[in-house]
This record gives structure tokens, sequence and C-alpha cells, in this order.
């Protein structure tokens, strides 16, 4: 299946947001499509939403710069029908209201390192001082079961030198995870 990638550009007056706002764009994009007449209730499977990149400015809050985007992937053939209900859309992501302006069509690009800000698993042991060990072992499971080679899995530093472990509040539900990098991966 061939995917495109759909970039909204951010207007409105919001020039901050929260850094574990995923789950609150994720609602918002919803709301929205409930407006919108023959849209579908929910998001499908085969349509990916990446959280907002932006600048972290203290402990939990990124600021949004003027090539912050909302990215959405989606197969090819769903790419006209996303674009127009989602261009020009107000959006209410905990509070902080932006609109989805001046969309622009891309093709996904593959890159040699990724790293992802958290990634949860259930895990079957969760012994605190092996934590990490059984959080590595779960990503490099996880990758082998998507036929996903790369050369490093690793949970990077954060700015004191800790390991980069994360906290995500859905509703009344903390989840613990971790912020993980990897690098060596391939086009093939």
């Amino acid at each position: 299946m061939n995917f495109l990638e759909i970039q909204f550009g951010i207007g409105g007056t919001t020039k901050i947001l929260s850094s574990d706002h995923g789950y609150a764009l994720y609602s918002a994009i919803k709301k929205a499509l409930q407006q919108v007449e023959m849209a579908p209730q929910d998001i499908p499977e085969d349509v990916k939403l990446c959280s907002v990149p932006g600048i972290p400015i203290e402990k939990g809050k990124i600021h949004l710069h003027k090539k912050s985007r909302v990215r959405l992937r989606c197969p090819a053939d769903q790419v006209q029908a996303w674009y127009r209900r989602l261009q020009n859309q107000e959006l209410s992501i905990q509070g902080h209201r932006i609109r989805l302006v001046k969309p622009r069509l891309m093709l996904p690009e593959a890159s040699e390192a990724l790293k992802a800000r958290m990634v949860t698993f259930k895990l079957e042991k969760i012994d605190h001082p092996e934590l990490p060990r059984y959080f590595l072992e779960s990503c490099q499971k996880g990758l082998d079961r998507l036929e996903i080679k790369g050369n490093a899995v690793f949970i990077p530093s954060d700015a004191d030198g800790n390991l980069a472990r994360r906290t995500l509040q859905v509703r009344d539900k903390k989840i613990v995870g971790f912020s993980v990098a990897i690098e060596g991966l391939s086009e093939a």
C-alpha cells in the first residue's frame, strides 16, 4: 500500500503545548471529524497521526515554531478526503486552540535513525532495577516481529544525565515508558 503524508501548518495564537499532547491531539481530531459530514467517526487504523514537534521550554511544555506541523500519514487513495476534512479545522488541545492551515503533501521519507519521546509496553515482569533491561528486550522483540533491522536500540539520557523515563496521563491512569532511539536503519 502506498502512503502519503499531509503536513498541516499551525495557525492561531497558541505557541505552547504540553509535550504530552498525543492523546489530546487524537481526541481533538476525532471530535473535529464528528462535525464533518460523511467523515469516519474515528481515525482508521491505516491512518497514522504524529504528535507535534516543538522546542522543550520547561518541564512538560514545548514551544511551537514555524516548522511545527500536524502530520498525518494515510493511504494515497484517501489523501484528498483527509486533506479536505482537516484543512482549516480548529482544534482544542488541552485548552490550547490551533488551526490546521496550509496543508502540503509529502512522500514519507526513510531515516537512518529515529527517536521516540515515549514508548510503552505491557511488561510481564516489573523489577525496578531491571526495568530498563526488560524494556529494551521488549523493544528489540517488537522490532524483530516487524522485521525492522537496526544497529542499536537504546534509552538516551535526559538533560540531567538520568535515563529518559517518561510518564503519560490518560484520564486517571498514569503510564510509564522511556524515550527510545534506534540507529542504523536502512530502507530495505
